[in-house]
């Protein structure tokens, strides 16, 4: 059983008026609060951003600039066990002084410059928003992926993604209003163990087998039944899961494949004049998450191992050991476009520049593509319905059919395709 550390975080002992009695009470919050810096221009005393292009400090009022003590760690950032003293001792605040931007549309919580005055919200675009002083009390992130996107590269790439598929309209790269993209830091948790599983099950191999009965011979194939076992031990290594539940999942993944290779320490600075999100889904529900992705991987390689697919009665005992967790930010973009008089949310990876987002679907033309996948069964059928009623052949119907059900399958899957591209950001 893990041992709770005594006092708990935030008490202090304080004075007893009965002998041999300890009382603790809570800590002065003004003792409590971490160090905090503040980014200020030492030409203009304007307060200074980190700027994704060049990667330093630098002030927009007269031009100073600044570097940045960027230190990358790649996969040796820090990572932590799953004990409570390591949340008790985990850092708090963003380490610098911030404003919190609640969303009254959303119910999203955004970490804010603290000079921001008025932004709209970079999960619904709404601009009711309310500005308040950032708690100091959220889990500080140890590592982040800083950008490497430019902000002034994100219109070009995102004016290739929408003209990238045949199912949006030709005018649409051209015709599309992109707005101002906004940097922002999102939270992710990294988790790392490995996975140890013991299986059994009953595996069928066929057996084909000649008998004899009612004076001739016959064929027949019957299933011998047996068990097999083993073990298998799985590795995982820094598997990402999302830290922000108000991000669309399916989305999300769209534009995944962070590399942690890229990470570095935490620093204020890099945020300095970035809106960022503190983690509203918590580690326990993360680890929940992650380790059920690891469960099922660990389930399919035991299903390697067994030598035939014919299965039943599958059992697995599963055990996980180094059990590891990081906190981190990741670069994200957040904009969208207008075209036709609607307004398309979009993300943008701000490491790799990958763009993901609802598109516009030509549907004449998706509806043209998939009469036209239909009609060379439909001229075949005509064909063969008339060898059929004259020569009684049915060959070429055959063939017919099997065309439409080509076509059909292909339809639907077109069909489908373009939907998601409309509602969830898929495409074909």
């Amino acid at each position: 059983m893990t041992q709770i550390a005594f006092p708990p975080p935030g008490y202090v002992q304080t004075d007893s008026l009965v002998e041999g009695i300890e009382i603790y009470a809570p800590a002065d919050e003004t003792a409590q609060r971490p160090e905090q810096v503040s980014f200020k221009c030492p030409n203009c005393g304007a307060t200074t951003a980190f700027d994704v292009s060049t990667q330093k400090l630098s002030c927009e009022h007269c031009g100073y600039t600044e570097e940045t003590h960027i230190q990358q760690v790649g996969r040796a950032a820090e990572q932590f066990e799953f004990k409570v003293e390591t949340m008790q001792r985990a850092e708090q605040g963003w380490g610098t002084a911030r404003k919190e931007m609640s969303c009254k549309s959303c119910g999203a919580v955004i970490s804010s410059p603290p000079d921001a005055l008025s932004y709209l919200c970079p999960f619904c675009g709404s601009n009711e928003v309310i500005f308040r002083e950032a708690l100091r009390d959220v889990l500080r992130p140890h590592s982040l992926i800083p950008f490497k996107t430019r902000p002034q590269d994100c219109v070009e790439i995102t004016q290739r993604w929408l003209a990238s598929s045949w199912m949006t309209p030709v005018a649409l790269r051209s015709a599309a209003a992109v707005g101002k993209f906004a940097p922002l830091y999102i939270p992710y948790w990294t988790f790392s163990a490995c996975s140890h599983a013991a299986w059994k099950a009953q595996v069928g191999k066929e057996v084909h087998e000649r008998y004899y009965a009612n004076g001739e011979w016959h064929d027949r194939t019957r299933m011998e039944w047996h068990w097999e076992s083993g073990k298998v031990t799985n590795t995982f290594t820094d598997y990402l899961v999302p830290g922000a539940a108000r991000l669309n999942v399916s989305t999300l993944s769209e534009i995944s494949g962070y590399a942690v290779a890229d990470l570095v320490v935490y620093q204020p600075e890099l945020l300095a004049g970035l809106q960022a999100q503190s983690a509203d889904i918590p580690l326990d529900q993360a680890w929940d998450a992650g380790r059920q992705v690891m469960r099922e991987r660990t389930r399919s390689s035991c299903y390697d191992r067994i030598t035939t697919s014919h299965v039943r009665d599958f059992q697995m005992s599963l055990d996980f050991s180094d059990e590891t967790w990081r906190y981190i930010l990741v670069p994200l973009y957040t904009s969208g476009y207008t075209y036709d008089q609607k307004h398309y949310q979009i993300l943008l990876n701000g490491q790799n520049g990958k763009v993901a987002g609802p598109r516009p679907v030509d549907w004449k033309k998706v509806t043209w593509v998939m009469v036209g996948l239909f009609a060379p069964g439909v001229l075949l059928g005509l064909i063969g319905l008339l060898l059929m009623m004259t020569q009684n052949d049915v060959t070429v119907g055959g063939f017919a059919l099997f065309l439409l059900v080509i076509g059909a399958v292909i339809s639907l899957f077109i069909f489908f395709a373009a939907q998601r591209m409309e509602k969830a950001g898929g495409g074909a």
